[in-house]
């Protein structure tokens, strides 16, 4: 039965798929927006998990109406994602560059790949990443980054199909990823990680807005042992069609203790960096799930006030 379930779900997403590969642009994009605002109208779970985020990134004293307003923008630009993620592998080369901007700090990167050092692009889940992928692709920077694996393998295998078209190489997160990922960057590669969620819950604690949580070691852990340039990134939508990356400078990755605490630091160092590009556009910020030890422990009087505060 599970497996005829998880069937159905594939089936479904690559329809879902081909449809808006082959559908005009323009309605794309008004359905999306029309579910995303349906979306955002109930009292959902994700709505009252996104309000608690968006207190800790904008204050606790934000209102119920600027909350409201947030909650409706960040469901609209998560609509967003998935359209333009669902026809990214069927747009012409010239379409995506045409709508790639780098607002600043391009430099840092060209500057580790052409020393060959290599780079790790620290990413939070802003905005389309992958956009940012396939146009550095294009640009003769392929990226390598490492991906939950799917249920049933059969969605799996078509998500890993669908970036490949963008060039991008996607390993599957299990315990033999690091091992890809080290040989690339020893290689003088480029690598892409998500780093503002801890999901195998064995990250390093970190201050992250002000409150105790986890994130992940791996791309401090990586810089150390390779010489990487760790280069905290993030790909946002807008304006209008467009999408516009930003290049933070490198965070400092030189030894300093022993293994542990330099990854400590490191990974500190990389929230605030987070922190950074996240405050500058909260509302696409795809985060609608528990990533602090508060959410998850929030008693369900607490949950549902939250709600209460969403749409």
């Amino acid at each position: 039965m599970r497996r005829m379930a998880a069937l159905g779900t594939y089936a479904v997403f690559r329809a879902v798929g081909s449809a808006m590969r082959h559908a005009p642009e323009p309605l794309v994009e008004v359905v999306g927006s029309a579910v995303a605002g349906r979306l955002a109208g109930r009292r959902t779970a994700a709505g009252a998990q996104y309000a608690r985020h968006l207190q800790r990134v904008l204050g606790s004293e934000i209102d119920e109406v600027a909350v409201r307003d947030w909650t409706r923008r960040a469901f609209r630009n998560y609509a967003r994602y998935w359209a333009e993620g669902a026809r990214l592998p069927s747009l012409p080369a010239e379409v995506i560059r045409d709508r790639m901007r780098v607002e600043s700090g391009f430099e840092h990167l060209a500057g580790a790949m052409s020393s060959g050092r290599g780079a790790i692009l620290a990413l939070p889940h802003i905005g389309s990443w992958e956009w940012g992928g396939a146009w550095l692709s294009l640009e003769g920077y392929p990226m390598t980054t490492v991906a939950e694996v799917l249920q049933p393998p059969e969605l799996f295998a078509w998500f890993v199909a669908q970036r490949e078209k963008l060039g991008l190489t996607i390993v599957p997160l299990c315990p033999g990823s690091g091992g890809v990922l080290l040989r690339t960057l020893r290689a003088g590669g480029l690598v892409g990680l998500l780093c503002d969620r801890d999901l195998q819950g064995n990250g390093i604690e970190i201050e992250f807005f002000g409150e105790r949580t986890t994130l992940p070691g791996g791309p401090a852990t990586l810089a150390l042992r390779t010489g990487a340039a760790l280069l905290p990134t993030a790909v946002y939508s807008g304006p209008g069609r467009h999408h516009t990356a930003v290049v933070l400078p490198e965070v400092d990755v030189r030894r300093d203790k022993g293994l542990r605490q330099d990854v400590e630091r490191i990974t500190q160092d990389l929230a605030r960096a987070l922190e950074t590009l996240i405050r500058r556009a909260p509302d696409q910020w795809h985060l609608f799930q528990p990533n602090w030890p508060s959410d998850r422990a929030a008693p369900p009087h607490d949950r549902d006030r939250s709600v209460d505060r969403a749409p």
